[in-house]
């Protein structure tokens, strides 16, 4: 019975995927695609950003694991730059919460105000425990 409803249920599907159009670049063009990713445009600091977001991964991951982790400027302005200048998304698309995105903006942007922060708010503070007599 399975065998004989399925056929006829995948009649009845059909897709259509559009692909977005290519830009064409003549083949004789004096601009190579190396020339255009390394240009001094913002796509190139956007693509610095992110490899620098990828070298300092371990920095982010300790600051959210221990909470005393200090984020470097190097770390902290490549997060302000992704956030602000070019993928607003990037974060939770490499596995960070809105949260943790949002944590990490405010922390980088404090930073860059010149105030300290020192702990990640995701960590809850700890209290003293006092031994009784």
């Amino acid at each position: 019975m399975l065998i004989a409803v399925a056929p006829s249920a995948m009649d009845n599907i059909s897709t259509t995927a559009l692909a977005r159009p290519l830009v064409h670049v003549p083949a004789g063009s004096p601009i190579s695609l190396a020339a255009r990713l390394q240009s001094t445009g913002s796509y190139s600091e956007c693509w610095d950003s992110l490899m620098e977001l990828q070298a300092c991964s371990g920095e982010v991951i300790l600051f959210f694991l221990n909470g005393e982790t200090h984020l470097g400027t190097s770390c902290c302005q490549a997060i302000l730059i992704i956030q602000n200048s070019c993928w607003p998304a990037m974060l939770g698309s490499l596995g960070f919460t809105q949260e943790e995105g949002d944590i990490l903006h405010g922390y980088c942007d404090a930073s860059a105000n010149g105030n300290d922060v020192v702990r990640s708010p995701l960590l809850p503070s700890t209290v003293p425990i006092v031994k009784g007599a």
